[in-house]
């Protein structure tokens, strides 16, 4: 049981390393960027990815915040369309489970706003959909990737891809991604602010 524990970290390390520091600066920059505009953030993924999906605009949203009871501080525009049930079932049932994220972003997404797709395989039709609306509106759009990063990899306008084939670990990493996203961003901010 030990060794498992141990071939497992020891995986995830060798994987943590595939990642491309540039790529991860460039979301930074990217993110950095909406903030100073008030664009909007638009985050989505299925299963795992659903639910990093989440964690990662609540940790934008409240964790970029220098000020958190000053309510005239600037702040994040960012919602993961993986939150409304009753959207996405709505969507699921009455058009098809590929149309739940785009369907969302036709509502909202304007030219200029980040759309960040979380996905393990890069080739859920429904991911795929979205990014490629997301396009035509003229927003950024990144991806968050693993394995060969899939057909997604050829269509979003950034990349961060996690070279494994382990669901996982690519999921472990694309958690400490956001993680380390937000916090970077914190930085940029506090930084900015002391302008």
């Amino acid at each position: 049981m030990v060794e498992f524990v141990k071939n497992y970290i020891a995986e995830l390390k060798k994987e943590i390393d595939t990642i491309n520091p540039e790529d991860v600066t460039r979301v930074v920059d990217i993110l950095f960027d909406a903030w100073k505009n008030d664009r909007q953030v638009f985050i989505f993924g299925n299963g795992g990815s659903a639910a990093t999906s989440s964690h990662f605009a609540c940790d934008i949203a409240k964790g970029t915040l220098q000020r958190v009871y000053d309510h005239a501080e600037k702040r994040f525009r960012v919602s993961s369309l993986t939150d409304n049930v009753a959207t996405m079932t709505a969507y699921a049932n009455d058009l098809s489970y590929d149309d739940v994220f785009s369907q969302q972003l036709c509502h909202y997404v304007q030219k200029g706003d980040v759309v960040i797709a979380i996905t393990g395989s890069g080739n859920s039709k429904n991911v795929i959909n979205a990014v490629e609306l997301a396009k035509k509106f003229g927003a950024v759009t990144i991806a968050f990737l693993g394995f060969d990063g899939g057909k997604l990899k050829a269509i979003a306008d950034h990349v961060v891809h996690v070279k494994s084939n382990h669901y996982g670990r690519v999921e472990d990493c694309h958690d400490m991604l956001h993680h380390l996203v937000t916090y970077y961003l914190q930085k940029k901010i506090k930084e900015n602010s002391t302008d």
